[in-house]
């Protein structure tokens, strides 16, 4: 066990969930102590569609305000599976193209939607498939592919994340793991996931939710088991960063919005608990 005065994380944040203007973005986030912030959108442009002019922009920006990314929170793997394999390798180069550019190794990934009445395990090998297709192409480029356990698509519950990463077996395929997400699909995260998947698990995406209604709350105000999963990721020394994806009001096109105010409410919630913990932000 690592001494808890030695733990420090990195705090980080989906800008767009404060305002689709990066300046404001980076402006909220530098003034709830954060020095990262993970890149989904700017001026509401999805990091897939930037092009070289606004991913300039966007990286000047980053730099004169010293701001670094933790991740670029792309959408790759969040379409059906019955679509062409090819069209998320073409659509991963663009994403890498922004991660280098933004000098983050960092790619949030998903792993499939599929059609209604189709069997989650029908999809399994077409999964597997597209999963690794896109593993090689990170590889060549020395970037990491984070899949996150977003409700619906295959690497939604802990034995399906496991199937996954192990059976794609790559270095370039790890897990960005998110409470709420779990909550949603009937799971609890740390008791029946987190010394399953720990050995893979490399970013936390911070937010909670209400397992009656699926409703997101602040962290430690929902059945999340947020307190136990922070408390395990302490002891077992994990210095990553720790990303704010609040969703606190409705969602938008390009994935949850928060608003100021609230993404404020949800940086207070999570530091208390990790005040608690004797853990730090940097």
């Amino acid at each position: 066990m690592v001494s808890t005065s030695q733990v420090a994380w990195t705090l980080s944040g989906f800008g767009d969930e404060i305002d689709p203007d990066p300046r404001i973005q980076i402006a909220v986030l530098k003034a709830l102590g954060a020095s990262h912030i993970e890149v989904r959108s700017a001026w509401g442009i999805n990091v897939v569609d930037l092009d070289d002019d606004q991913l300039g922009q966007l990286k000047s920006l980053l730099q004169d305000e010293g701001m670094t990314a933790s991740a670029v929170a792309s959408p790759i793997g969040k379409v059906d599976v019955a679509l062409d394999p090819d069209l998320e390798v073409q659509r991963l180069r663009r994403i890498i193209r922004v991660a280098h550019a933004l000098e983050t190794p960092n790619i949030r990934v998903f792993s499939f939607f599929r059609g209604e009445g189709v069997a989650v395990h029908d999809i399994r090998d077409d999964v597997m498939l597209r999963m690794r297709l896109l593993a090689d192409e990170a590889e060549k480029e020395r970037v990491v592919l984070l899949h996150e356990n977003e409700k619906d698509i295959y690497g939604d519950i802990p034995e399906r994340l496991l199937d996954l990463v192990e059976s794609v077996g790559s270095p370039a395929l790890r897990l960005a793991w998110d409470n709420a997400n779990f909550v949603q699909v009937g799971v609890r995260p740390f008791s029946d996931g987190y010394a399953m998947l720990r050995p893979y698990v490399d970013y936390l995406q911070v937010k909670d939710a209400v397992a009656a209604t699926g409703e997101v709350v602040p962290a430690g105000q929902g059945d999340g088991e947020l307190v136990e999963t922070l408390t395990a990721l302490r002891d077992d020394g994990y210095t990553g960063f720790a990303s704010l994806e609040p969703h606190l009001a409705s969602a938008f096109e390009l994935g949850g919005f928060s608003g100021p105010t609230a993404f404020g409410e949800a940086a207070r919630a999570f530091a208390g608990l990790l005040a608690r913990l004797d853990v730090t932000t940097k």
